[in-house]
């Protein structure tokens, strides 16, 4: 009752507004009619290992093109959103504009999409800033979500399991082969938790998968530690429109 009355006074004095923009909504956290139709979540017939959406009926082997012609470093993999419309603006919310009061919903997001995925996981850990780019963010957003990820599922996060012993430049117009080209040798499991991988299950979390490229160098170092499998679950993934059968 108490835990009641305080959100009731809260919510009096700072009325609620959407996640995404300053619009009024009914509840804290939510978002906007307007930002609802402009959010793509992801469900229905998706694509298992990196979570795309897919046209038709589900199957058990559902693969999409990309990971048929080019197979991840992962097993299974579960987004969120598309990279999109509202999807976006919350990524770069959280990526550049110091949003850290959005990381319990967008892991809420993430928790629900990627249930399954949690439910097998016994490490949660991030994909790592190198530390010149975490001194001017003050923060990795994929450290925040896997945290909060962690709580909600009641697993443990290790959030320096994996560092980036290099720093790389944006991947933002690289084509897929540039990309992996730029992830070379970027990454390295932690000398201090190496030990605790062999035979794991390892859920690695991130904000945004374009064409795997990070994630798989971070995986392929798990898998050389010896995690017995390495799934993933991110924010939103980038899908064409074709994909979506829109």
């Amino acid at each position: 009752m108490l835990q009641a009355l305080t959100t009731a006074v809260v919510n009096t004095i700072f009325p609620p507004r959407c996640l995404a923009c300053t619009a009024p909504t009914d509840q804290p956290h939510g978002l906007c009619p307007a930002c609802w139709r402009d959010t793509h979540f992801i469900a229905g017939t998706v694509c298992r290992c990196c979570g795309v959406p897919l046209v038709g009926a589900a199957g058990a082997e559902d693969v999409c093109e990309s990971c048929t012609r080019h197979p991840p470093a992962w097993d299974r993999g579960a987004a969120a959103v598309v990279y999109g419309g509202t999807g976006r603006k919350a990524v770069l919310a959280l990526k550049h504009g110091d949003r850290l009061d959005m990381v319990r919903p967008l892991a809420g997001w993430m928790a629900n999409a990627g249930c399954g995925l949690l439910a097998g996981a016994e490490v949660i850990a991030p994909v790592p800033l190198h530390w010149r780019r975490l001194v001017r963010r003050r923060y990795n957003q994929s450290a925040e979500l896997a945290r909060r990820l962690g709580r909600i599922a009641g697993r443990p996060v290790v959030a320096d399991l994996l560092l980036r012993r290099r720093a790389t430049v944006p991947q933002e117009g690289m084509s897929r082969s540039e990309r992996v080209a730029n992830q070379a040798a970027a990454f390295a499991v932690n000398p201090r938790h190496g030990a605790r991988m062999a035979g794991r299950a390892v859920l690695l979390v991130d904000d945004v998968l374009t064409t795997g490229a990070t994630l798989s160098a971070c995986a392929d170092c798990l898998r050389q530690a010896g995690a017995a499998r390495v799934d993933v679950l991110v924010l939103a993934r980038v899908a064409f429109e074709d994909s979506l059968g829109l």
